[in-house]
């Protein structure tokens, strides 16, 4: 679960819902929510509780099935688990969201491991169960996944047409977020197969919501993509300024701009000069 609370928010929250060592009131679905907040204050004891409470007061076997997904990324479990659990959920009534789950974090282990091939088919079986079910912020995560594993695969017609189906089912959300990085990764994959004119629209799309959102991260992964169209064509100036742009949005914030955007217009910055210091040699 993300959140945004400060660790002494998050405290009393937890306080709030587990005082007095009762759990009672809290159902499996809250007990696993809560196990992320206990982690980032990095209560073991309660972290263990929870699990073990989420267990307990499971009423049905898809529960049960979360219970022991949320227990194995605890103990961080062996591959093996989880093919074993993704098994089990497939014979679940009525659990196709967790057999989703599992089988898309089963495609994670194997793209970690550099098993591509199991984790295309992988990731391909879990898309599936959500596309059955219409879990569109799963089916968005899986064809997220999927169009890594392609592009692990250099097979970029294959991640283009992922990328684009992702963009397509983000836009029908509304999830301006979601349409920024999909952007950004169809321009990252239609630069790889030499389309740049492609490439330079996404990321300028990616980059009008990164600044309407104002999302650093955002702007300098477009901005960053920018610089890169412009070196390739030895447009140093634009690439320059393009970065530059990035690193006065860091300064306006009042945030710290990444060292290696620093770094790359130094190096810009020479490279700019060396021919000029070249033909002076000369």
């Amino acid at each position: 679960m993300e959140t945004d609370m400060s660790p002494e928010m998050a405290s009393q929250v937890l306080g709030m819902l587990t005082g007095g060592g009762s759990m009672d009131h809290i159902n499996t679905s809250l007990a696993l929510r809560l196990i992320p907040l206990a982690q980032e204050l990095e209560d073991s004891d309660l972290v263990e509780k929870l699990l073990e409470h989420a267990s307990i007061v499971a009423k049905t076997d898809e529960e049960q099935g979360w219970a022991r997904f949320e227990a194995l990324k605890v103990v961080e479990a062996s591959l093996e688990s989880y093919l074993r659990l993704a098994e089990d959920a497939e014979r679940m009534e009525g659990a196709s969201s967790l057999t989703a789950a599992v089988n898309h974090y089963v495609a994670l282990l194997y793209l970690a491991d550099g098993q591509l091939d199991e984790a295309r088919a992988t990731a391909q079986h879990a898309l599936r169960i959500r596309q059955t079910i219409e879990d569109k912020e799963g089916m968005a995560y899986g064809m997220a996944l999927l169009m890594t594993v392609a592009k692990r695969q250099h097979d970029e017609d294959t991640a283009i047409a992922v990328g684009t189906e992702r963009l397509e089912l983000l836009i029908s959300m509304k999830d301006d977020v979601g349409q920024m990085e999909a952007l950004a990764d169809l321009a990252h994959c239609q630069a790889t197969i030499g389309e740049f004119g492609a490439a330079r629209d996404l990321f300028e799309r990616s980059l009008d919501l990164a600044k309407s959102m104002e999302i650093l991260s955002g702007q300098l992964v477009a901005r960053w993509g920018l610089a890169d169209l412009a070196e390739i064509e030895q447009d140093y100036e634009t690439a320059m300024l393009v970065l530059s742009d990035a690193l006065h949005e860091f300064i306006a914030a009042n945030s710290p701009a990444p060292a290696p955007l620093r770094q790359r217009i130094h190096d810009l910055t020479e490279l700019r000069n060396q021919p000029a210091e070249d033909s002076s040699e000369s």
